[in-house]
């Protein structure tokens, strides 16, 4: 009996080690596609763009609650909050942990070819969106196109309720200013009990619904007026797909992570700030 407890022992073993030099080259290729389909979907320069809206709103926070002689070093303490590393490590962390299990083919398939296209259409507009003046243009753009009925409204407006984008983004939103007062309070410089943090955040919920959807629907259209409809078609059904379902919500468990943690780093860099000390 023991001889036999030993050999099937050793036979448990060998085949545990077989599946660990199997699994060792599978996960190796698995990695492999995440980091095509992250370079492909361009993370880098929509984590710079995103840094970018970041510091621009992190000196607006500054300029609203810290008093001027707290505002020294403000801007370097904000730019230690919006590290790039440490933004592009939490996104594509969260997204390959986002995928486990997703047959990434499809996705790859898409982005590597004619997705590069809309995904460069998509920087492009997000970046020039930076500009105050040129988002109000586009505003203005989209509600003129609304008038004249044009059908690119439509198609984007299609694309906005298949892949719930309105209300992803105000979720996410409000998620991220409760973590930015979680911030502040963990800091000293707010004494409010969770329920009436929770009620002054879903105050701002009919305002931060109509922001986004202004700014959602212009931004998109200002996106793709330039690209071919039948392109457009192809990109709306890959997003009614599995695989484009799947990589929706992988993107926004894994900006929405990240927008969280910066959130709280924010505020509680404020909290320390107001009481003379640097995060």
């Amino acid at each position: 009996m023991r001889q036999a407890a030993r050999i099937t022992r050793r036979a448990l073993l060998g085949c545990l080690a077989g599946l660990v030099l199997l699994a060792g080259p599978a996960l190796a290729d698995r990695a492999e596609e995440i980091d095509r389909l992250i370079a492909a979907l361009r993370f880098d320069e929509t984590i710079e763009i995103m840094r970018d809206e970041g510091l621009r709103y992190g000196g607006e926070v500054g300029q609203e609650m810290l008093a001027e002689a707290e505002l020294a070093r403000w801007d370097v303490i904000v730019a230690k909050v919006y590290d790039r590393d440490a933004m592009r490590a939490k996104v594509t962390g969260g997204f390959a942990t986002a995928l486990d299990g997703v047959d990434l083919a499809p996705l790859l398939a898409f982005f590597e070819g004619p997705g590069q296209e809309i995904v460069a259409l998509e920087l492009a507009a997000r970046n020039a969106l930076l500009d105050p003046e040129i988002e109000a243009a586009t505003e203005k753009l989209y509600d003129q196109m609304v008038k004249d009925g044009d059908v690119l409204v439509e198609r984007v407006d299609v694309f906005i309720d298949d892949s719930d984008l309105i209300e992803r983004n105000v979720t996410g939103a409000l998620n991220a200013n409760l973590v930015f007062y979680t911030g502040l309070a963990d800091g000293g410089a707010l004494d409010l009990p969770q329920d009436e943090m929770l009620a002054d955040i879903w105050a701002q919920e009919e305002d931060m619904r109509k922001q986004t959807e202004t700014w959602l629907r212009s931004f998109l259209v200002m996106a793709y007026q330039p690209l071919a409809r039948s392109k457009l078609e192809a990109y709306i059904a890959l997003y009614q797909s599995p695989a484009g379902r799947d990589l929706n919500r992988a993107l926004f468990a894994a900006y929405d992570g990240m927008y969280e943690d910066l959130s709280y780093q924010l505020g509680l860099a404020v909290a320390l700030q107001m009481q003379g000390e640097d995060l």
